[in-house]
């Protein structure tokens, strides 16, 4: 994946076609993205350029793309940063056309690529969105956020108020994007020594562990490094729980997998707020502490830290809803709850409250594959463990794919439907479709947690 902006420094060649053709707005730095031939130009630069290097995902950043409110020392009022930046679109475009610069630009990059090959998907990280722009293959995230305690608190509901609206993909910058403080009003966070810093360290395990139930994974930043290293060593409690839940995150991948194929196939969700998934229980309507990661599992991130700081005071336990209308799980102990009451539970560095609803089947990589895998590549597809957690019926729709191309759009993936009928205590599966290399003899470990 590599960061392109949709505007270009004077004198190169991409910016001396964009001009010579007209293709550029007033400031003759960004490329008009509401043209469709300027939209062509600039994917085929960026082909040209980059894309026939071979590369894998696009970062379109910048998609808004004027941001005049990016200066001084003091932050603006909201109303103040609106005027500001549409001040300074008004000098080279309608500033009501203003938010839909990211979808026009996304469009480009999509309908380029689509256009150039079927055998390598779009992915479009970019900063901005608009309404149905993931039809061109975006994931949006939420910014050039500060670190701070306050500002991870306001990411949950960031996530779930997006995704709410439709946009199903959605991450952040785990350990914020400015660590540090300097002049600007932007350049606010509150760890200088970054990930020297063990206070930093806290926090940055605490985003990982949230990030790791997100629709897309990923860590970046300025200040400081980011790498699992930087974070200690083997046999220290954060390297080791960086480490585990990045193995946990290869071990959902199935189920991350089949909710993006519900969301292709049947306008599904990845994540959401309980409340979408349980309207009927009222206590869930206010609930932002917590969020679901498709139907089954509900997760609580901590955001604030164990140890007392000059701003922060320390917490040892969380106060979590679960939700009315089924049992729950804890996924690390397994311990049973009642559904419809807030649960204290302690506050450990080694993980966050993750709870199962009663009622669910959760297809996981295997422990033994994650363990020694290096990328993807080494989940191997023809086997699984299936996890069967107690309470009532349940049905899972188990999405699986050739993982690259198009030709899912021709009916090529493949449909698992596993049922687990409660009063018989049997799971049964009936399997729909098939494309090249889907392998129909799986090795399927089952779990039953009661």
């Amino acid at each position: 994946m590599i960061s392109i902006w949709p505007n270009m420094a004077p004198g190169g060649t991409n910016s001396a076609e964009m001009i010579e053709n007209g293709y550029m707005l007033g400031n003759l730095s960004t490329y008009n993205a509401f043209d469709e031939q300027a939209r062509a130009t600039y994917w085929q630069q960026a082909s040209k350029g980059l894309f026939s290097s071979g590369l894998d995902a696009w970062w379109c950043d910048c998609t808004e793309p004027f941001e005049g409110d990016w200066k001084g020392s003091i932050k603006p009022e909201p109303e103040n940063r609106i005027a500001i930046n549409c001040d300074e679109a008004r000098r080279y475009l309608d500033p009501t056309m203003i938010n839909a610069y990211s979808l026009q630009h996304s469009r480009g990059i999509y309908e380029g690529q689509r256009a150039e090959t079927k055998d390598k998907r779009v992915v479009n990280l970019t900063r901005s969105s608009y309404a149905g722009q993931h039809r061109y293959a975006t994931i949006t995230w939420s910014g050039d956020t500060a670190a701070s305690w306050d500002m991870f608190k306001t990411q949950i509901t960031a996530a779930t108020n997006f995704c709410v609206t439709g946009e199903p993909y959605w991450t952040m910058d785990i350990g914020a994007f400015f660590v540090g403080r300097k002049e600007q009003w932007f350049w606010s966070g509150q760890y200088d020594q970054g990930c020297m810093d063990p206070a930093y360290r806290e926090f940055y395990l605490r985003m990982y562990q949230f990030g790791a139930f997100l629709p897309m994974f990923r860590s970046h930043g300025t200040d400081t490094p980011r790498e699992i290293w930087r974070f200690g060593n083997p046999g220290e409690i954060i390297y080791d729980t960086l480490a585990a839940f990045t193995r946990l995150r290869y071990r959902l991948l199935p189920y991350i997998y089949s909710l993006a194929g519900q969301v292709t196939h049947e306008a599904g969700y990845i994540i959401a707020p309980p409340a979408m998934v349980f309207p009927q229980d009222i206590l869930t309507h206010d609930l932002t502490d917590s969020f679901m990661l498709g139907q089954s599992i509900l997760i609580r991130p901590i955001t604030d830290p164990i140890h007392n700081s000059t701003s922060v005071e320390a917490t040892n336990s969380v106060s979590v809803y679960l939700p009315a209308g089924c049992d729950w799980f804890d996924f690390f102990s397994g311990e049973k709850y009642t559904g419809g009451q807030y649960v204290e539970m302690p506050v450990e560095l080694e993980r966050i409250p993750v709870f199962i609803r009663g009622g669910s089947i959760l297809p996981l990589a295997l422990a033994e594959q994650v363990e020694a895998a290096a990328s993807t590549e080494d989940i191997s597809l023809e086997s699984y463990e299936i996890v069967v957690y107690r309470g009532a019926d349940a049905e899972f729709s188990l999405y699986e794919d050739a993982g690259d191309g198009y030709d899912y759009e021709q009916g090529a993936y493949v449909v698992t439907q596993l049922s687990w009928n409660e009063n018989k205590r049997n799971l049964t599966q009936r399997v729909h479709g098939d494309f090249p290399g889907f392998i129909a003899d799986k090795k399927i470990k089952l779990k039953i947690i009661e």
